[in-house]
């Protein structure tokens, strides 16, 4: 182990290629000194440390293509702002996956209707929804939405696995997405009365008589106001308002509403209040949820969240204020609050404050490794295959995507995602994934010929040029230490083709820029 360090800043010249700053100088057992300078290997333009952080949070990961488009576009922030717009963003690679797993294309009676006759399960089309959408967050150029798109799936959870509620799941998701970057108050309109949700929340069988308080609870607990801003009588109006809503449930799962479920009479919920006589409640509705969408303690709330997801653990409550604002003065534009956010001070000194989740891992790590994945067969012969192996990947790290079982969804903060079991799972996946060996069948991995620029080439600065490549920033000292411990090397040792490194540890260098907090944090 070392036992002293040194740091000195420098630059040099070494051959068309420039060594550059801060160097770790560390006595090794036998008290032969080696100095971890990090080289300046000269390829791509990359972003500016600014740049990189602003396309990184709203990514999942920096690649050189993404890089390249993000230029064309006229930098960071003007890549940013066309993003919101994105259905003037082509997206043929990423829409055509869908076609991958026919159950996604059929709808909620014929999914229950295969199931009902043993042909396929609601479960086993909802494993193959999870991975395109995992999928799709790696081929997608439409990066931006999928981002918020998935903030959204979670802020509104209903869990794939749910027993009914799955065969109507997809085109929940399709919902969400087509209002992810939309108004708050159409999205909280078209989620809380879409069927998915009604079966989630128990609303199909809420009726005058029985009224059920869960959706009602959990709108105003989870989805807007928040705890704090109502009591057990507004939960009980609220129910009553969303009485009617429901499914034919076990015939066509067809949205229906029964005007003779609706309670009616007065309801007041905080500074809401209607007569609510007529036995058509869904123009009351409409009110309520529009009220909800634009009371302030949804404003806040709304800004938290985006703000704990897009900048930190614990955003300031000038932050949140300020968003706030944006939001109510945009009638519930979403557009507009992220606008702010990403040119705000806090957001640019959040730099690596927000740890990968294992979703966000998985994929991160085949746009890093450009891991090119092909459409597997249909039934059993692909089940091997890379494209649905993808999903037990995220699961070996800690979860699949939209898998939470409470309403709440998926935890957004660093905690949840920082324990040890999780690093050592993350390295293990890294791991196998460096080396091609699993998932191995539908992959196509790239080979050592392709990483290395051109041989020989002098050990620091592969590395730099594997770090622009694969975390699109320089080496550090740090970093270059790391991959030599890792592959047993010195620094200026020369790699040829028939190095070792390439031989046998190309796989150990690789899982080091992937196991790296730089990799590990967004």
């Amino acid at each position: 182990m070392p036992t002293s360090t040194a740091r000195a800043s420098r630059r040099t010249v070494l051959g068309g290629a420039a060594a550059t700053g801060t160097a770790v100088t560390l006595a090794g057992p036998a008290g032969a000194a080696t100095s971890y300078t990090p080289a300046h290997y000269r390829g791509d333009r990359l972003l500016s440390p600014a740049g990189r952080h602003l396309v990184g949070r709203f990514s999942y990961g920096v690649t050189p293509e993404l890089a390249a488009d993000v230029r064309r576009a006229g930098g960071p922030l003007a890549w940013f702002d066309a993003q919101l717009d994105a259905g003037a963003i082509g997206d043929e690679r990423a829409d055509e996956l869908r076609s991958w797993w026919s159950g996604l294309s059929r709808s909620a009676t014929e999914i229950w209707r295969r199931q009902r006759d043993d042909i396929e399960g609601g479960w086993e089309v909802m494993a193959d929804y999870q991975r395109w959408v995992l999928l799709r967050r790696i081929q997608s150029k439409r990066q931006v939405l999928e981002t918020v798109t998935e903030l959204w799936e979670n802020h509104f959870n209903v869990p794939v696995y749910n027993d009914s509620a799955w065969f109507w799941r997809t085109q929940y998701g399709d919902t969400i997405r087509a209002g992810a970057l939309g108004r708050f108050d159409d999205l909280l309109h078209a989620v809380i009365t879409h069927p998915a949700m009604l079966i989630n929340l128990d609303n199909v069988s809420s009726s005058a008589e029985h009224p059920n308080e869960n959706l009602g609870r959990e709108l105003l607990e989870l989805h807007t106001v928040g705890r704090g801003e109502y009591d057990e009588d507004d939960v009980k109006s609220s129910a009553r308002i969303l009485t009617g809503w429901s499914a034919d449930m076990w015939r066509t799962f067809d949205p229906v509403y029964r005007k003779q479920w609706h309670w009616t009479g007065p309801v007041e919920v905080i500074d809401f209040t209607h007569p609510n006589g007529d036995a058509d409640g869904r123009a009351v509705t409409q009110k309520y949820l529009t009220y909800l969408a634009h009371h302030p303690a949804t404003a806040r709330r709304v800004a938290r969240k985006l703000a704990v997801k897009f900048v930190s653990d614990t955003p300031s409550d000038s932050l949140v204020d300020q968003l706030a604002q944006v939001y109510l003065d945009h009638d519930t534009e979403i557009r507009p609050v992220l606008s702010a956010l990403v040119r705000s001070a806090e957001f640019k000194a959040a730099v690596g404050a927000k740890v990968r989740d294992p979703g966000e891992d998985v994929v991160a790590a085949y746009r890093a490794l450009d891991i090119r994945i092909a459409r597997p067969p249909q039934g059993d012969a692909g089940d091997s295959h890379a494209a649905n192996q993808i999903l037990w990947q995220a699961d070996d790290i800690g979860t699949k995507p939209f898998d939470w079982p409470r309403p709440d969804g998926q935890p957004i903060d660093n905690d949840a995602w920082a324990s040890p079991s999780r690093m050592l799972s993350s390295m293990s996946i890294h791991i196998n994934m460096a080396g091609g060996w699993w998932p191995r069948t539908g992959a196509t991995y790239r080979p050592v010929g392709w990483w290395v620029p051109r041989y020989p080439i002098r050990f620091d600065l592969l590395v730099d040029h594997l770090s622009q490549v694969i975390l699109h920033r320089r080496s550090t000292a740090q970093l270059l230490e790391a991959c030599c411990q890792a592959v047993d090397v010195r620094p200026h040792e020369r790699i040829t083709r028939d190095h070792g490194v390439v031989k046998w540890n190309w796989y150990r260098l690789l899982t080091t820029f992937l196991d790296s907090p730089a990799f590990l944090t967004r």
